[in-house]
């Protein structure tokens, strides 16, 4: 059972991990301006599993970028712990990337000549206060695959690597653009399952955008996403389990 409150400013969140005000991207192509976000407000709570839908082009993976430091927007305030990330330089949304942000993406990014330990080590290696690499793998359940290279692993394997290099560097946030995208419904719902025990053990808030309506349902929140805008926020009281999903 789902609960839908209006729209986002309306809502009292707790502790946040964005708060996200008068948001705006505009892209130029030639002579004409794309507006990719158009005045976008929100706040993330932290510690939840977040579901951004919509259709493409909505503004979904703008607004991801944005809050993951990997692009800066046209106007507007996103902020993280207190801080803008409008205004920090590239230098300081480097750091910011690498002490509190995780991604996963629907291209797993793994290193062919490296095991699966190996990749997930990378991460550590610069990490201010990592965890280890077995352990996030554990987290995913590929301590049997540790050291499989990835042309051994499944697609579904590959992608529980992904998110335990992501998770490696303990970040706050784990942001997911569409990272059962390129997978079977049976594969895919053993990464939903990764993503949840992530959740559950390490406290990360987990973003993740897809298309898959179906997915919505594990969420605490889903952040529907309408013509560069949150048209509203849908509350679930009641998630189901990844087992209780129907793809």
């Amino acid at each position: 059972m789902s609960d839908n409150r209006g729209t986002p400013e309306s809502r009292d969140h707790g502790q946040t991990s964005f708060a996200v005000k008068g948001l705006t991207k505009v892209y130029q192509s030639g002579d004409t301006q794309i507006h990719a976000l158009r005045g976008v407000n929100i706040a993330i709570p932290s510690g939840e599993i977040i579901v951004l839908l919509g259709p493409s082009g909505s503004g979904k993976s703008t607004f991801l970028n944005i809050i993951g430091g990997l692009d800066q927007p046209s106007s507007g305030h996103v902020f993280f712990r207190s801080r803008d990330l409008a205004s920090l330089s590239e230098q300081e949304l480097t750091f910011y990337r690498r002490e509190n942000i995780g991604f996963v993406f629907q291209a797993y990014n793994l290193v062919p000549s490296l095991t699966a330990l190996e990749n997930v080590a990378l991460v550590t290696e610069i990490a201010e206060n990592p965890i280890s690499p077995l352990e996030a793998l554990e987290a995913v359940a590929l301590t049997d695959r540790a050291n499989h290279f990835p042309a051994q692993l499944s697609g579904g394997e590959q992608q529980r690597v992904a998110i335990a290099r992501a998770i490696a560097k303990r970040p706050e946030v784990l942001l997911c653009d569409e990272p059962t995208g390129a997978l079977d419904s049976e594969t895919g719902i053993m990464v939903l399952k990764a993503l949840l025990e992530v959740n559950s053990k390490f406290g990360t808030t987990c973003i993740i955008i897809t298309h898959n309506a179906a997915i919505a349902e594990l969420a605490h929140q889903v952040v529907h996403f309408c013509d560069g805008k949150v048209s509203h926020v849908q509350v679930n009281e009641v998630r189901k389990s990844a087992e209780e999903m129907i793809w």
